[in-house]
């Protein structure tokens, strides 16, 4: 795609709608059978940790194809010193425009615009394969985790400028807006605002489950 031929610019209220079918077009029946990311985005923006100045949508004459959000959670370390950072998600491109670098411009973008606001480090909990030519590495070497020392395959970790981690351990403790989304029930009359899909599996759900109950080891 020529860059000419895209906007990137905050999301507004009037676009809610449509970025939330987009999310649901892009996570239908990826990671589980269905998908709660429309959801998610609608609480998403109601939530005291979400950051609307870094609310970023990427359209082409005049539809949206992609969009991305932030919030704030926190780090904690061994001594109880806290470190505000960036949660990054959800991240969604319209299927038929995927593979065409639509979220690497939406990343890099918003990245720049995060440390002009004072942020160092992004966090979200994904697949590596899509993350880490981004600069993403895995939590393990920089020693964050969650709860327990554990280190999942899917944390992954984004410094913003180099030189942010000093090798201690730092527990992670992610915003709660998505806690919501754990209610089938409300999940699903949300869904039902929208046309009706077909949930069904996939082969992604399977490497979806792999990534997000895998943990690393020591080296």
């Amino acid at each position: 795609m020529n860059k000419n031929d895209y906007i990137i610019r905050l999301e507004t209220e009037k676009d809610y709608r449509e970025s939330e079918e987009l999310a649901r077009e892009a996570f239908w029946n990826l990671s589980v059978p269905g998908c709660s990311e429309h959801y998610f985005i609608h609480l998403l923006r109601q939530h005291k940790a979400f950051l609307p100045q870094l609310d970023y949508v990427l359209e082409k004459d005049g539809k949206i194809l992609a969009l991305v959000m932030y919030s704030e959670s926190e780090l904690v370390d061994e001594k109880g010193n806290k470190k505000t950072v960036l949660t990054m998600g959800p991240l969604c491109v319209h299927p038929e425009y995927q593979r065409k670098s639509l979220g690497k411009m939406l990343l890099e973008y918003t990245f720049k615009l995060a440390v002009g606001m004072g942020y160092d480090t992004v966090i979200n909990f994904g697949n590596p394969d899509n993350y880490v030519a981004r600069g993403y590495k895995s939590c393990r070497k920089y020693n964050v985790c969650f709860e327990g020392d554990i280190y999942p395959s899917a944390l992954l970790v984004k410094e913003l400028k180099e030189g942010v981690f000093d090798g201690r351990k730092w527990y992670y403790y992610q915003n709660d807006a998505d806690e919501p989304c754990n209610d089938e029930k409300a999940v699903a009359e949300y869904d039902a605002l929208f046309p009706p899909k077909v949930k069904a599996w996939q082969p992604s759900q399977e490497e979806f489950y792999i990534h997000r109950h895998s943990v690393i080891g020591r080296e």
